[in-house]
């Protein structure tokens, strides 16, 4: 008898064989579409108030310098802040609409993941309740950044991933790497969960697939959003290099790390996460334990790295799913049935109570009170802007002609820097340069350095200083209650009678990224 070879594809397909995927029940379209509505007009309803958050001034004007990349973010925010302004301009509440949108697709995406897990309309409502109670992302999807996007491309990847594994698709992982080639090109940080998701395949049963060229193409695909970061890079000296020297480490400990986690998750949501944890590391959840490991090695990575305890943030999709699976599974006896409305009704009334130390929703002195202290960053670097705008503009007025001729505002950082730009009207300010990370490759343009405004800055700050200019003048002071520590005294000072040229050497001792 002729000896036949198997076919290829079949001998794949058979090696990539489990049991049969499990039965899911039809998505609560309804209860999610209406928490996704909830997500969405809360934050446009307070898209308005305060002011522009810093880093958002930042991005518009990203967003006037179109790039392959800036020193410490891809391309797609700026390009994202472009294309707003020709669309709706770039007021508040125009460019509130894409990360009010992002979070609401956040909330859908994990009512989502909880059905592929096999929940049922109960864990749906109550994984979408949990992702739009959750504290940070209440905060992030009332900011234009590029943090809400970062948390909505990790819930996707992961949404895709749990359906790979349930139904044993292993075609699956090619939309996994378009989703997180997107993400490239809007955040560094879904590297780390690549990595973790990469280990993860390494000590569980779905190694199998590292042997398929899935996995390989999706990596492939994936790297293509990172590409066009590394050549602008490759171009430009390596300036991330140098920002992630400086940025990347805070000094956080493992036990400050995870108390963080507590507040950020909501802390009524902390049961239903851990649950979710030891869903994936049951003999139920063992089709999905892939997921399981990868936010394990995820948190250890974060955690021994010492970074931004919101960088985990992202993850949080991850657990909610499962433990919602969890909870919808829980019935108590009827004395104690209660407990499970009791326990959603406890975790919009706390995330309630949170949200306005992280969303622009009470007056500030109001919010201040609130917080029994200052306010949080993400709500005072939305203050001050309109004063700074104000003071430069009656300094640069008295100014005698011959230099107001020759003027330039130099500022500390891109939020001084990017307040000016966005908010002074036309003439009302001279150009303003900053040496601030994507502000310092942007260079000084036309301005001399012959009288410099000074915002942020103290004459004692920049070394020889008084080599420079004959003429050292305190012009002004800017006070803000509100705004960040560093941020609520600002002196202005005017420099004037520079004795040689000092550009370019002064703009290489004043360059920093961080």
């Amino acid at each position: 008898m002729a000896h036949t070879e198997p076919d290829a594809s079949q001998s794949s397909t058979t090696f990539l064989q489990r049991a049969p995927e499990p039965a899911i029940l039809r998505p609560a379209i309804g209860l999610l579409a209406t928490l996704a509505g909830v997500s969405f007009m809360a934050h446009m309803l307070v898209a308005g108030n305060y002011g522009y958050f810093r880093d958002e001034l930042y991005y518009i004007a990203d967003g006037r310098h179109l790039q392959a990349g800036y020193v410490d973010q891809p391309l797609l925010i700026g390009w994202l802040a472009a294309l707003m302004r020709v669309l709706f301009g770039d007021g508040l509440v125009a460019i509130h609409l894409i990360p009010a949108l992002a979070c609401a697709l956040i909330v859908v995406v994990t009512g989502l993941m909880a059905r592929e897990l096999g929940g049922g309309r109960v864990a749906q409502l109550v994984a979408g309740t949990a992702a739009l109670f959750t504290v940070t992302f209440m905060g992030t999807g009332s900011l234009f950044s590029m943090d809400v996007l970062d948390e909505l491309w990790w819930a996707l990847a992961a949404l895709v991933l749990l359906r790979l594994l349930r139904r044993n698709a292993p075609h699956l992982w090619l939309v996994i790497g378009a989703v997180l080639g997107i993400a490239l090109l809007n955040k560094l940080t879904v590297l780390f969960f690549c990595l973790a998701l990469a280990l993860a395949l390494l000590v569980t049963a779905e190694r199998r697939f590292l042997l398929t060229p899935w996995p390989w193409l999706a990596a492939g695909i994936a790297f293509v959003g990172l590409l066009p970061y590394i050549i602008w890079n490759a171009l430009n000296g390596w300036p991330t290099v140098e920002f992630w020297h400086h940025y990347g480490g805070v000094g956080t400990s493992p036990l400050d790390f995870l108390a963080a986690q507590l507040i950020l998750i909501n802390p009524i949501a902390v049961p239903l996460a851990v649950a979710g944890l030891v869903y994936y590391f049951r003999p139920a959840g063992a089709r999905y334990r892939l997921l399981g490991w990868t936010f394990v090695f995820l948190y250890l990575l974060l955690t021994l790295l010492r970074l931004k305890v919101y960088f985990l943030a992202p993850a949080y999709p991850l657990l909610f799913a499962p433990g919602a699976v969890m909870f919808e599974q829980l019935h108590p006896r009827p004395l104690f049935a209660w407990i499970r409305p009791a326990y959603v009704v406890l975790l919009i009334l706390v995330g309630m109570l949170l949200a306005p130390d992280v969303m622009p929703i009470l007056p500030p002195a109001t919010a201040e009170r609130w917080a029994q202290g200052s306010l949080s960053q993400v709500l005072a670097d939305r203050f001050g802007w309109d004063s700074l705008t104000r003071t430069v503009e009656r300094v640069y007025a008295v100014l005698p002609p011959a230099q107001r001729a020759q003027a330039c505002v130099l500022t500390s950082n891109y939020g001084e820097a990017g307040a000016l730009q966005q908010l002074a009207p036309p003439g009302r300010v001279p150009p303003v340069i900053s040496d601030h990370n994507n502000y310092s490759l942007w260079g000084p343009g036309t301005c001399t350095g012959s009288v410099l405004i000074l915002v942020g800055y103290a004459p004692s700050d920049i070394h020889g200083v008084h080599t420079f200019y004959t003429n050292i003048t305190r012009a002004a002071v800017d006070r803000c209650r509100y705004c960040v520590d560093y941020e609520r005294t600002l002196p202005i000072y005017v420099l004037s009678g520079a004795t040689r040229s000092i550009f370019p050497r002064l703009w290489r001792m004043l360059k920093h990224f961080d």
